[in-house]
């Protein structure tokens, strides 16, 4: 029995392009497409197809909001994010919304085939940089969202080194980079933070003050 699909995405080229892509795919059948967020959500819950592609950046309602505002009614269907967005706050956001699976637009669209049908099977496919992100996240303390967004990959990754009350130099060792170098990202980190010390930097961090 195919697995039906429908797709939200504003730009023509795209979306157009996996129609057919997919379409190629005998496994896969694609009941209808959307440029906006307004019309698929009045027609998605009419239509119940086993998995919609959405994009986050649409015209007027986001693809964000217009999960937010159908799941409940078709609880059946599941959401695929497919963006250029790979910023925290938009993945949690999403993920919290109600999707099951992130993709980003440099997908091949071989590795898109191969997500639809883990989604399917109840698995939650995400790009690899979006899953480390996950990773990161919850195999440490909880970080503040909107510090966090502020740093970048390494200096996330050093704070949550220092908040585990590991020296410099462990930390050096660690992530196999010098000494000095730990100590530029962290003085990158006290700046865009706002702090003068490492209690600081982890209170404002991980919301413990």
């Amino acid at each position: 029995m195919s697995i039906s699909l429908a797709i939200v995405e504003d730009l023509d080229e795209v979306r157009e392009g996996l129609k057919q892509f997919i379409s190629l795919n005998p496994e896969f059948v694609v009941l209808d497409t959307y440029k906006t967020a307004e019309e698929a959500a009045f027609e998605i819950p009419r239509r119940k197809p086993d998995i919609v592609i959405m994009d986050i950046s649409l015209p007027g309602m986001t693809g964000i909001e217009c999960i937010r505002l159908i799941k409940s009614k078709v609880p059946n269907t599941q959401f695929m994010m497919f963006t250029v967005y790979e910023n925290d706050e938009k993945v949690f956001e999403a993920l919290k919304a109600g999707a099951s699976g992130y993709l980003l637009k440099n997908t091949g669209l071989v590795q898109m085939i191969e997500a639809l049908r883990e989604l399917h099977n109840g698995g939650s496919p995400m790009s690899s940089n979006i899953a480390r992100k996950l990773v990161t996240v919850f195999r440490g303390p909880q970080m503040d969202s909107i510090a966090v967004q502020t740093l970048s990959n390494r200096e996330s990754e050093i704070l949550q080194l220092l908040s585990t009350g590991l020296l410099y130099k462990e930390i050096a060792e660690q992530l196999s980079i010098s000494t000095g170098t730990v100590r530029q990202h962290i003085h990158k980190i006290y700046e865009k933070l706002h702090v003068q010390n490492r209690t600081e930097a982890i209170n404002r961090a991980f919301g413990k003050a």
